[in-house]
């Protein structure tokens, strides 16, 4: 009885084999052939079924085939989802932009255009990471509103564009927001206006206008005695046009609170670099203090701009 079983159980798992050996060799038996039209009509039931893998097998081949053919253009359009689909958006963006470049005057030509910058879209890293791609997103949905401003599609590259530039934004804020982290108090006062510059509507705009405040007060605080009350008139002036700008902002009493230490800061220097000039001993002491302190990051680099990243 159970050796029965055991050839049943044989018998059923190489007929199995067999069936699954026959289908593979079917498909890699197609991939082999020269019947174009066969192979072509079996990658569009294969890319409906959404096998997308194994059509693309076949498109990849078909693509070297139909260059140059009238069959090529819809070929191309298949070829170029089908990475989509996959979610391979590096190489669908190069397939749309190339249908896009070479059937300009076709009916999918505007709907692949894009999803070339659709794709770049997609490939966006987060904020913090390097954001060449987010340019570059920006770069393809500008220029599809541009070849296509009558586009259904306008409205919605739009806003694909504000939504790339908020993370540009982020990544600005962020990275002005480091330099006040590591102490770089005269590079954090560059990074928060270039951020303002670059993002004018900024979400931020308000924290960066008091962290100017901030970071000039630190700055002057931290320089040398003898640069001091320069230094103070500047973080003095950012919290006037703040408190002018925002009076009813959260930050008010604090930038208030600097600009009175800064007001004290250039009397106290005012008082010091009085007290020097009938104090040798004074003096030399100041010089000495002056010569050893330990620079900011921001005073080794004085006349370097600071990028915005």
């Amino acid at each position: 009885m159970f050796k029965k079983q055991s050839l049943q159980f044989l018998s059923l798992s190489l007929v199995i084999i067999l069936i699954a050996g026959s289908c593979k060799s079917k498909f890699e038996k197609l991939k082999a052939s020269n019947d174009n039209g066969k192979k072509y009509s079996e990658a569009l039931k294969l890319y409906n079924k959404k096998q997308y893998s194994k059509a693309l097998e076949l498109f990849d081949d078909l693509s070297q085939r139909y260059r140059g053919q009238a069959q090529a253009e819809d070929l191309f359009y298949y070829y170029a989802y089908t990475n989509y689909k996959l979610g391979d958006f590096t190489s669908a963006r190069y397939q749309f932009k190339n249908f896009a470049e070479n059937y300009q005057g076709g009916p999918k030509a505007e709907e692949c255009r894009f999803m070339a910058a659709y794709c770049f879209y997609l490939d966006s890293p987060l904020y913090s990471l390097d954001q060449e791609n987010t340019n570059k997103a920006i770069d393809a949905l500008q220029l599809f509103i541009n070849l296509y401003p009558k586009s259904d599609r306008v409205v919605e590259a739009s806003k694909l564009i504000q939504d790339l530039r908020g993370k540009l934004e982020e990544k600005s804020f962020a990275n002005a927001n480091l330099y006040l982290t590591i102490l770089d108090y005269q590079s954090a006062v560059i990074a928060f206006n270039n951020s303002l510059r670059d993002f004018p509507d900024s979400k931020y705009a308000e924290e960066m206008e008091f962290l100017i405040v901030k970071s000039q007060y630190l700055y002057a605080k931290n320089s040398n005695d003898f640069k001091q009350q320069e230094r103070f008139s500047l973080a003095i002036n950012y919290a006037d046009q703040f408190a002018e700008k925002y009076p009813a902002s959260k930050y008010l009493k604090e930038s208030n609170s600097l600009k009175k230490d800064s007001e004290d800061g250039i009397n106290a220097n005012k008082a010091l670099l009085a007290e020097v000039l009938t104090n040798g001993k004074l003096a030399r002491k100041i010089a000495a203090k002056d010569t050893n302190k330990t620079s900011l990051p921001s005073e080794k680099n004085n006349s370097q701009k600071i990028p915005n990243e």
